[in-house]
């Protein structure tokens, strides 16, 4: 007896069920791969959908909008490098310094591992910031403000261990580390070196008062 072979379908991806609990995740994931090296403005929603199997339909059931749908990945993009952060920046098992060193070293594999193709998405929304909705502004400035209360908590303690000065201002050292720290990722990416990254972080150190 002959059993009948189903022939492939041609055409658009399957549909996922619009009830599916992984469709959400699937489309913030493939979101933030796609945004960390595309940006915001110049993405479709198109584009995504097809990356993620996902028909437009089920797109609307999870987010009423693009702009619904940026401020997630914003959120799930900080959730995700705070943690980053916390495991190199609270390892008490090394110095204070030692931590930032660790961290810029895990950040540059990182991008080595995708060719220098992605950088840090709240650095990329933060370049193109007038052809964004205006409320994305208020949530890149918390989301920064956050990482920069981590730094400047560690900066903090290198004070307690006389890596640093007594007298140093942390909270304006840590803003400055990440204004740099995002000029560096960008000539990263240009050059697709790790160059400018290791750079950033041997003068970062060297000026800092001790």
């Amino acid at each position: 007896m002959k059993i009948p072979i189903a022939k492939p379908r041609r055409g658009r991806p399957p549909k996922v069920a619009r009830d599916n609990p992984d469709t959400r995740a699937e489309l913030i994931r493939v979101g933030l791969e796609h945004l960390t090296e595309f940006g915001f403005a110049s993405s479709g929603i198109e584009t995504i959908l097809k990356k993620a199997g996902v028909p437009k339909g089920s797109f609307y059931h999870y987010f009423a909008s693009k702009e619904a749908y940026g401020e997630t990945l914003i959120a799930q993009y900080d959730s995700y490098f705070s943690r980053k952060l916390d495991v190199h920046l609270l390892n008490e098992q090394h110095t204070p310094l030692a931590r930032l060193d660790h961290f810029v070293d895990d950040a540059a594999n990182g991008m080595a591992r995708h060719g220098f193709k992605r950088g840090c998405l709240v650095g990329n929304l933060g370049q193109e910031i007038d052809a964004l909705p205006v409320n994305f502004r208020g949530q890149l400035t918390n989301v920064f403000a956050n990482w920069q209360d981590k730094v400047a908590n560690c900066l903090e303690d290198a004070k307690a261990h006389n890596e640093l000065s007594s007298t140093a201002d942390c909270g304006a050292l840590a803003e400055y580390f990440w204004i740099s720290w995002e000029g560096a990722v960008s000539r990263a990416k240009l050059v697709q070196s790790d160059k400018p990254l290791k750079l950033f972080l041997q003068y970062f150190l060297q000026a800092l008062p001790k």
